[in-house]
């Protein structure tokens, strides 16, 4: 990692050159098992590198979700660090999902070990949740500043459950999702005016939102920073329904597809084809292409 380069403009720079494509490298223990590779530390390994090495030259960033390496404790952790490392070194951003958030001294922890100069946990950006208030963020945001990576912050979510949360209204009327998006906006605006391309805070908005962000008064194009939009194919978005759901806001949109990519596998061909074929259509519906 660059840490003279803002990880917005980092990853703008990615998006225009390989399209807007993330890849979450995921390792369901269905998919394992349907790549005929054991339910362990062995297959979760083969698994994460395999995937890496496939769709690293076709997609923008990769996104491990931590949980599937957690499952398997301190080993599991180990390969999560191989996985960050062999991205760094292969030139391709990495996301690490883990949608930490809390206060204090223990969010000074997560910031230290997801966004920390040395940490081997560390990507070039991480998931966080704002829901113990966005304020409670403000550690992480500020080392993510100073190494020159990013986060990505929970919005609006694709899940059903998420509406009860996101949707709310808080004591000035505003939406918290709309609260989030306004409060991202304004830490972005330092990086957006020493030249950065994208903020250091993005959010994570889901693909199959629809009109959600409109419906709530969430102004994703104020925000500037890194739009994360999961759930491209398996879960129904699709590519060609981006700029409705986003509008002026799709140019910096990171569409996140995991299943639908990595069930091509364990062929390594097959991987390479199914990425590139999706970064492609992700980037004639952006407007990349």
């Amino acid at each position: 990692m660059t840490a003279a380069v803002p990880f917005g403009t980092r990853l703008a720079d990615a998006m225009d050159a390989q399209g807007p494509l993330c890849v979450g490298i995921d390792p369901h223990p269905g998919l394992v098992a349907a790549w005929g590779l054991p339910d362990g530390v062995t297959g979760l390994r083969e698994f994460a590198l395999r995937t890496l090495e496939a769709v690293g030259p076709y997609a923008a960033a990769v996104k491990p979700q931590a949980a599937f390496y957690e499952r398997w404790g301190s080993a599991g952790f180990a390969v999560l660090e191989e996985v960050i490392a062999a991205s760094r070194a292969a030139g391709v951003l990495c996301i690490v999902d883990a949608k930490r958030g809390d206060i204090g001294s223990t969010m000074n922890g997560y910031a230290d070990a997801f966004l920390g100069k040395e940490s081997p946990l560390a990507g070039d950006c991480v998931t966080l949740s704002p829901f113990l208030g966005y304020g409670s963020l403000a550690p992480a945001i500020a080392e993510a500043r100073a190494t020159g990576r990013g986060v990505l912050v929970l919005a609006l979510t694709s899940n059903p459950e998420g509406a009860e949360v996101q949707h709310a209204r808080t004591a000035t009327g505003a939406s918290v999702a709309a609260t989030i998006a306004a409060h991202a906006a304004a830490d972005n605006e330092p990086d957006l005016a020493a030249g950065a391309r994208l903020g250091t805070v993005g959010l994570v908005t889901g693909a199959t939102i629809g009109a959600a962000a409109t419906e709530v008064g969430a102004d994703l194009a104020a925000v500037r920073g890194p739009l994360l939009a999961p759930g491209i194919g398996e879960q129904g978005g699709r590519p060609e329904d981006l700029r409705a759901t986003f509008g002026d806001a799709v140019g910096a949109v990171l569409a996140s597809a995991s299943r639908s990519v990595l069930r091509a596998g364990p062929d390594a061909g097959a991987l390479r084809e199914a990425a590139k074929r999706l970064a492609g259509d992700l980037a004639a519906a952006t407007g990349r292409g």
